[in-house]
């Protein structure tokens, strides 16, 4: 039975139908049992609410790439997917749906919230699983995780407990990053910097002694009711007198002392700091330096409390207006200015955050940091790619404070602490104690032994951050703190491939918790991946509305033809990359070019299989014979690729060209990816496969597969194209899944037992790679398209035949033209090949009919024109082009030598003008030159 492909690749069928084979079939599906060398890579958990954007779209195809490859060079492989259940986007969700119908959560109660929640996670939570599919990842879904799901819920009680009762977990008040929109304390990672237009308010601080005052500034008025010092740095001489000398608090009629502290920049501003500890997180590391009091003014709500006097009830912005104005009047304030600096923006609630004293759960880090530290510097692990990043993360797990990991939300795993709240009057207080359990009877049982059988218990209302649950992500979803049979053959997990901006939140979290909870760094390395940026260069974003779609993308183009760009633009490891985008239409020219590279695939493919007279290339055979042993003397390689007696055929030169170039880039792709080179591999396999094979390669060989052709150059021919077209569709299949594994099947014509996706990658041959031969075919090419574009030059029709005379002083470089004379002769349309040491005058002349010449290297090229073209026709036609071109080039000259015009337009235009000018006086030598030949 003859196979062969439709006449049009639709990959939109293509993909559906091959994704849904892979999964149905459970071709990823990972087994422990089965021994080797493990590869795993855990997914960076996208949010359970999130929809594919491109970032999403760029680091799951680098991963896709990535375990592809390692599947295929026969490592027991396993990529393990899953979502976080992101507690502040989910309940972001739910709040302005209960809002909507003029509830709030407490409203609800918690249960049903909670209940609310999960009823959403089950109705909508699949949205970007569903979407990853369409990418065509490879990963195991048997073994999806989410960070709610019941073993990892297990693992996250079992970290917090353990960490607690080593003393690494504890209960105190310190200053955190607070959103009074939504009254919860965020993370850093949870906080926007956004650049605002401001004033910063200078005020007089009156010395108490009546000696003078000292002058501060501020871009947050308010904060001044709960100032408890003013700094100086102790190098300052215009401050040292005044140093342990006190000031009075204007308002608010406190006395504060002038401390000295080496924070303090002298060179900015007046050289005088007011110190509010508890609204800043540098006034409160100096407060602690110097036991100041640490004075809230603020409630949560944002509104401010008892310690702010008669601006009590006051929102913080109106306070602020007030507070200036009072001090205005009370004569204590000097200036305002304008003043353009950075302000923290809750991301959940799009408030200006507050730092706020805060009774939260912490972790120390510094006994987790160390630990990861040590690693980095002792072991080298993890290894960062790029190594640039190494720095940065160690620089930032040095800098780590203890980790605020209380949130107060509902959503996510509740914090395993219970309250003795009958030892203080029903209520949960700053000093009410505490037993923290894995579980209520666990809790009760602890709090009756130390309060008595009648103690009352509330459990914390707070949940903890999210990265606390994905901190434990590497080892928790392979059943830590179990030990399972996934946990002991693949962890430590092989590869992290995420974007270099959560290598601080995120990153360092799984570090320091694997370190301490198992004892290994997470993963041997840590590939950093770019951003992709817009059409314009600028990073995609929500707020500037210039994401790009990858679906849209995919439905236009093929999930194939978005994964090939997003991966061949990729230059250098760790690159941004810039996407091409019409906003106007939708459309992306870089997509289209995969999208077209797929169909030069598609129909190369097809041409070969249509050549193959219905035969695989197993039943074909190898297209050279088997190598002998290694140590085996007994002839050079290359000579057995002349000898006849294999299974059919015999290799001629371009057969033994393709083998070459074949496994020259079998063996280049190996090494790009051993190093995190994709891009790299990309467009080495698009060049060969688009220029060697199929430009080429395919035009060399179509005359040895004619009815009548030879029968064995024939049988040569066709086994060398199944040969290489089955090994390309195996260097391609981690970029491009869908396409080559529908094409794989028709050349093989397997069955639906075996796939492309689980077959070995080419191993490179490297007796067959002939350096010297890839040289000579460079030679020959050059000549092919030299006499193609003299052809052209000359309007020679494609259907006439020429005379074509080559002249070399190098017998070598004749003997290489010699043994390449048919090639030439079919694929330039050459009838009379003439290769000689040197030309004779009417050689050169081109007998009386003149001749065009031209150049490969120290070849020179000539087509003697006589009978061939109408030289008189010719030289018309050309002396009325060069007329033509001489006006342009006349008219824009006089454009450019006119002042005004170069004055007042655009610089654009000038530019355009100007290089049209170039381009033009370039075609006109052009001309001159082809005249002179008649």
């Amino acid at each position: 039975m003859t196979a062969n492909l439709p006449p049009q690749y639709d990959p939109k069928a293509t993909e559906a139908k091959w994704q849904k084979y892979w999964e149905d079939n459970q071709t990823f599906k990972a087994d422990p049992e089965q021994g080797g060398e493990p590869y795993c890579v855990v997914i960076p958990p996208p949010n359970v609410t999130g929809s594919l954007h491109m970032g999403h779209a760029f680091e799951e195809t680098l991963i896709d790439v990535l375990v592809r490859y390692q599947r295929m060079t026969g490592r027991n492989t396993l990529w393990l997917p899953g979502t976080d259940h992101a507690s502040i986007a989910v309940q972001t969700i739910l709040e302005k749906q209960l809002k909507a119908e003029g509830k709030t959560r407490y409203d609800l109660g918690r249960e049903k919230f909670l209940e609310k929640a999960w009823e959403w996670k089950a109705e909508s939570g699949n949205t970007i699983t569903n979407q990853l599919r369409s990418l065509g990842v490879s990963v195991d879904w048997s073994r999806e995780r989410f960070t709610m799901d019941e073993g990892l819920s297990a693992a996250v009680l079992e970290a917090f407990v353990r960490l607690y009762d080593e003393g690494l977990i504890y209960r105190g008040n310190y200053l955190v990053n607070w959103c009074p929109a939504s009254q919860s304390a965020v993370s850093d990672l949870e906080v926007d910097q956004q650049e605002v237009d401001g004033h910063l308010w200078h005020f007089r601080y009156p010395l108490t002694d009546g000696s003078g005052y000292l002058e501060v500034a501020t871009t947050r008025p308010e904060t001044m009711l709960g100032d408890t010092g003013v700094a100086v740095n102790p190098e300052d001489d215009r401050y040292q007198h005044l140093i342990g000398k006190t000031v009075t608090l204007p308002i608010v009629n406190r006395e504060i002392p002038v401390i000295a502290d080496e924070f303090v920049d002298r060179t900015f501003g007046t050289g005088c700091v007011k110190v509010t500890p508890a609204h800043d997180p540098n006034d409160f590391e100096m407060g602690k330096r110097h036991n100041l009091a640490f004075i809230n003014i603020m409630n949560k709500d944002g509104t401010l409390n008892e310690n702010a006097g008669e601006f009590q009830g006051q929102d913080r912005f109106v306070a602020r207006k007030n507070v200036v104005k009072r001090l205005e009047t009370d004569g204590f304030l000097v200036k305002i200015e304008d003043y353009k600096h950075t302000v923290p923006y809750s991301d959940r609630g799009k408030v200006p955050v507050e730092p706020l004293l805060s009774t939260q759960w912490f972790v120390k880090i510094e006994p987790l940091s160390q630990r990861a530290l040590a690693a980095l510097d002792e072991e080298n692990s993890p290894v960062f790619v790029p190594e640039r990043w190494t720095k940065v993360y160690r620089d930032w797990l040095v800098k780590l404070k203890d980790w605020c990991i209380s949130r107060q939300l509902w959503w996510g795993h509740q914090i395993p602490a219970w309250y003795a709240v009958s030892e203080t009057q029903g209520e949960i207080t700053d000093t009410t104690p505490f037993v923290v359990a894995k579980s209520e009877a666990e809790a009760r049982e602890k709090a009756v032994a130390k309060f008595g059988q009648d103690v009352e218990l509330a459990r914390d209302p707070d949940v903890l951050d999210t990265w606390f649950s994905s901190g434990l992500w590497p080892f928790s979803t392979l059943g830590w703190p179990d030990e399972t049979k996934d946990l002991d053959f693949y962890y430590p997990t092989t590869t992290l491939v995420t974007g270099f901006d959560i290598i601080f939140f995120w990153v360092a979290r799984m570090t320091m918790m694997a370190g301490h909870f198992t004892g290994k760094m997470p993963f041997d390395t840590v590939y950093i991946h770019g951003l992709v940026l817009d059409e314009n260069g600028q990073k995609m974003s929500k707020s500037k509305g210039n994401g790009i779609d990858p679906l849209l993308l995919i439905g236009k183009y093929g999930t194939d033809a978005l994964r090939y760009t997003l991966v061949k633009e990729v230059v250098g490891a760790g690159q941004n990359i810039r996407l091409e985008y019409d906003r106007k239409t939708d459309e992306s020219k870089s997509v289209e070019a995969s999208r077209n590279f797929t169909n030069k695939l598609w129909n190369a493919a097809r041409f070969v299989m249509m050549n193959l007279e219905g035969q695989t290339p197993q039943q074909l055979g190898n297209p050279y014979p088997p190598q002998p042993p290694l140590g085996n003397k007994g002839g050079r390689e290359e000579d057995s690729l002349h000898q006849d007696g294999r299974e059919g055929g015999s290799l001629e030169l371009c057969d033994r060209w393709i083998l070459s170039r074949y496994y020259q880039v079998v063996q280049q792709s190996r090494k790009d990816f051993e190093t995190y080179a994709f891009g790299e591999a990309a467009k080495g396999l698009y060049e060969f496969i688009w220029g060697d094979f199929c430009d080429w390669y395919i035009e060399l060989v179509k005359s040895r597969l004619q009815q009548d052709a030879e029968p064995n150059s024939k049988k040569a021919a066709q086994q060398t194209f199944a040969f290489v077209l089955e090994g390309i569709l195996k260097l391609l299949h981690p970029f491009m899944p869908h396409i080559t594994e529908e094409i794989w099947h028709t050349l093989t014509q397997t069955g639906e037992d075996e796939c492309l996706a689980l077959q070995s990658y080419p191993e490179v041959q490297a007796s067959l790679i002939d350096s010297e031969l890839e040289q000579q075919f460079e030679l020959l090419f050059g000549t092919i398209r030299t006499i193609r574009n003299l052809r052209a030059d000359t309007d020679i029709k494609p259907g006439v035949k020429v005379t074509a005379i080559l002249q070399s002083e190098s017998a070598k470089e004749r003997q290489i033209l010699s043994d390449c004379a048919i090639y030439i002769q079919d694929l330039a349309r050459v009838e009379n090949l003439t290769i000689a040491a040197s030309l004779d005058a009417e050689s050169s002349l081109g007998g009386q009919g003149g001749s065009i010449a031209g150049v490969v290297g120290t070849v020179q090229v000539l087509i003697p024109l006589a009978g061939v073209v109408d030289l008189v026709a010719l030289r018309a036609k050309l002396e009325k082009k060069l007329a033509k071109i001489e006006g342009e080039i006349k008219h824009t000259s006089a454009r450019l030598t006119n002042q005004k015009f170069v004055e007042k337009a655009d610089p654009q235009v000038v530019q355009v003008a100007r290089d049209g000018l170039a381009e033009a006086e370039k075609q006109a030598e052009i001309l001159r030159d082809r005249l002179k030949l008649f």
